[in-house]
């Protein structure tokens, strides 16, 4: 399985027709049976600032999904629309992560969804320790907080400095009030105040997903 995440910085007065081309780049590849997941988010303190998320088969499906008329005019559309080149992060399961979209755990009519795209930089001599907590924090976190609707640990490829949390909430409180509260997240908040360079706040991108 090929799992991404796709940052774009889309320039103001391109925007409604780069979600337009996002669009119709994800109507396209639903036909394509190895496509498993493709979502875009928006962050909520930037609206131009997009995040893809994409799960393939394999990377062989990825590479056929570019070759399409609907995806190369995106990547056409990138070439003026954006105020940066796009970043694509290729993603390695720290811990096997289920399909969201076969998730058992549905979204309710009364969830607000709250959902973050945590991707901070680390000091390299914690990395191993950081990724042996977080096979506690995400085990607990998935079966013991009733509140989350998904929550996943991923390297990246060729960053051995970088990690990526992505995670869903039902409520905004279930993450601030309860997730937080827990022993595990507190154990992993004491490792991070050490390992991580920088502060949480710079990493943080609260979404909702378009």
């Amino acid at each position: 399985m090929l799992t991404l995440i796709v940052k774009f910085d889309v320039e103001p007065e391109q925007l409604a027709t780069f979600k337009q081309a996002l669009a119709d780049n994800k109507l396209g590849s639903a036909a394509e049976p190895e496509m498993l997941e493709m979502r875009f988010f928006a962050a909520k303190d930037s609206p131009t600032t997009i995040f893809a998320y994409e799960r393939w088969a394999s990377a062989e499906a990825h590479q056929a999904h570019v070759n399409q008329p609907y995806a190369q005019a995106l990547l056409k559309l990138a070439d003026t629309a954006l105020a940066s080149p796009f970043e694509v992060m290729p993603l390695n399961d720290t811990d096997p992560a289920p399909l969201h979209e076969a998730n058992p755990r549905h979204v309710q009519p009364e969830d607000e969804v709250f959902s973050i795209f945590f991707i901070f930089k680390i000091k390299e001599e914690y990395r191993a320790r950081l990724l042996q907590q977080f096979t506690t924090h995400v085990a607990k976190t998935r079966s013991e907080e009733p509140g989350n609707l998904v929550f996943d640990l991923y390297t990246i490829d060729g960053q051995d400095d970088t990690l990526v949390i992505y995670e869903h909430w039902r409520t905004e409180s279930d993450l601030w009030d309860i997730h937080f509260q827990q022993p595990y997240a507190i154990e992993t908040g004491k490792l991070l105040e050490q390992a991580m360079v920088g502060d949480m706040q710079q990493y943080l991108n609260i979404v909702s997903e378009f």
